[in-house]
């Protein structure tokens, strides 16, 4: 009889023995949920106590402080920046359109990196600065080497004057890349090259055993004291050639 009421009943039994499983495993897990939000909990309000402690006895600061090192770091930043322009960039290269986007690249990323320094940011913020970052783009024609070095110069300049760094020490970094300049570009100690390209006509004269007098030729057209050439292609069906001469500026 026993048997054939544990046959009858086991249905009921394995399912009872199901619930009690469950419900234990729910207890469980909401004591360790609700462990785990205690500890959070007690871990924000410890930082934020620290926080307003750290605050309140001056370690850090929740403001941007803007004081005398500021405007002198920039003034010092700002003076490299148009010596740069005016002694060395533009007597030689006569550009006005890329000065607005070099002085306007060098303030912004000191601003930018003078900020950044001074304000406490969050991993989430950091990341949403930078995907903010990345979606720009520039869709500008491209520019040649001597103008993205000099993007880079002030660039640099800019990052660096914004690190809060002394004045003297300043000064000194900023002198030398100014000097650096000076010297490199302007000719004083190696000379100024400066390239050009041409459709030439005269195929038969870019054999290697005319090149003296394919360099003859091109300084009489040009007016410019040609000493080499590099050939970058050579279209037969036309009888022409791409050539990039090479001269050196007075």
């Amino acid at each position: 009889m026993l048997i054939k009421f544990f046959l009858r009943m086991r249905k009921s039994i394995v399912t009872l023995m199901f619930m009690l499983l469950l419900g234990s495993v729910s207890l469980f897990t909401g004591y360790s949920n609700v462990h785990a939000f205690t500890r959070i909990a007690v871990s924000e309000t410890e930082d934020l106590v620290d926080e307003e402690l750290m605050e309140e006895t001056g370690i850090i600061s929740s403001a941007i402080q803007i004081d005398s090192t500021f405007f002198i770091n920039l003034g010092i930043n700002l003076l490299g920046v148009i010596l740069i322009i005016l002694l060395v960039y533009y007597p030689n290269y006569k550009k006005m359109d890329t000065i607005f986007t070099f002085l306007m690249f060098n303030i912004v990323i000191f601003l930018l990196t003078f900020v950044l320094n001074e304000v406490k940011m969050s991993m989430g913020a950091a990341f949403g600065l930078f995907a903010i970052f990345s979606m720009l783009r520039y869709r500008t024609a491209s520019i040649n080497t001597k103008e993205m070095t000099y993007l880079f110069i002030f660039i640099a300049m800019g990052l660096i004057s914004a690190i809060r760094l002394q004045p003297g020490e300043l000064g000194i970094i900023i002198g030398i890349v100014f000097l650096s300049t000076l010297i490199l570009d302007t000719g004083l100690i190696l000379k100024k090259e400066s390239s050009n390209e041409m459709r030439y006509e005269k195929v038969d004269m870019i054999k290697p055993e005319k090149r003296e007098a394919l360099l003859a030729d091109l300084s009489e057209r040009t007016g410019l004291n040609v000493h080499r050439i590099s050939i970058q292609k050579i279209d037969y069906l036309r009888d022409t050639a791409m050539i990039t001469y090479y001269y050196y500026e007075k």
